[in-house]
């Protein structure tokens, strides 16, 4: 899925960046409180490998998915 759509302006871009920025940073937070310095690195790290890995795979509004094989 694209991260941006065709429709979106400058504001809009950077306000879902700033979003998806703060987002990571309360998970790695949470996820150091929880689970220590080392533990919540690898948890964040596993849990934003799996954000990515779905936001990937999804269809967007352009057409098929990323991942989709022809």
């Amino acid at each position: 899925m694209a991260y941006f759509s065709r429709g979106q302006d400058a504001i809009e871009r950077s306000g879902k960046v700033l979003a998806d920025v703060a987002c990571a940073l309360l998970l790695l937070g949470f996820a150091i409180a929880y689970f220590g310095w080392l533990g919540g690195a690898v948890a964040f790290l596993i849990v934003e490998g799996g954000l990515l890995a779905v936001e990937y795979v999804l269809p967007g509004d352009d057409g098929d998915a990323a991942a989709v094989v022809r």
